[in-house]
């Protein structure tokens, strides 16, 4: 049965994550959440002090790395790290761990065998330009800044963390210059993705937009 591909790209804070899980939930389809990934490589490297270790022994460590994912749950091994890979220290450095050449090579071979088994929804920022640039369907999610940080602190909230709404909108100008301009699968919009911006829209709205293309795809 052929397999069929959903890639879902934008900067931090568009609504990424949480469209791709209904979506996925709603076509039956794998859910994957390549952000969690990275994330969890530098959950592990900030763990194990690993920032400034070189590629080729970095290299070695990724190997071993088991990243799983269950649900709404993220693994790095045995453990649910689903609200510790969300920390403050973790969304300081996962821009920088992600750019990493040796990183981004290991996540992206794991990111296509996800694909080869069965359908998938799959977000990131380079989802539809690197790893799946034959999806059969692309989605470009973007919003306000101010937007994407009113969300960003909503989602500090529940872990415990209360930076201003003034330092998270500076954080997200600075990732979004650094994703956009970094020389490793930088993020952008593949010349044949939708474009949606979230910004004025409840999860339902922008569900019903993207409906309007998914017929298009036989389960």
């Amino acid at each position: 049965m052929k397999k069929y591909i959903i890639a879902i790209d934008g900067p931090a804070g568009s609504g990424k994550s949480t469209i791709a899980k209904f979506l996925a939930n709603e076509l039956g389809f794998l859910y994957i959440d390549s952000g969690a990934m990275y994330r969890a490589v530098t959950l592990y490297m900030l763990e194990r002090r690993l920032l400034k270790l070189v590629d080729k022994k970095l290299k070695k460590h990724l190997q071993k790395i088991k990243i799983g994912f269950d649900n709404k749950l993220v693994y790095l091994g045995n453990e649910d790290v689903t609200d510790k890979i969300r920390s403050s220290q973790v969304n300081k450095y996962v821009s920088e761990v992600s750019a990493r050449k040796v990183v981004r090579k290991e996540m992206v071979k794991r990111q296509k065998e996800f694909g080869k088994h069965e359908s998938i929804v799959m977000d990131g920022r380079d989802i539809g330009t690197q790893v799946f640039p034959h999806a059969n369907l692309k989605i470009y999610l973007t919003a306000s800044v101010e937007e994407r940080a009113r969300r960003r602190k909503k989602d500090m909230k529940k872990l415990g963390e209360d930076d201003s709404l003034s330092e998270l909108i500076r954080q997200i100008y600075a990732r979004d210059a650094y994703d956009s301009t970094r020389k490793i699968s930088p993020l952008a919009k593949a010349q044949d993705a939708i474009v949606l911006d979230s910004t004025e829209l409840s999860i339902r709205d922008v569900l019903k937009k993207i409906g309007l293309f998914v017929p298009y795809i036989k389960r």
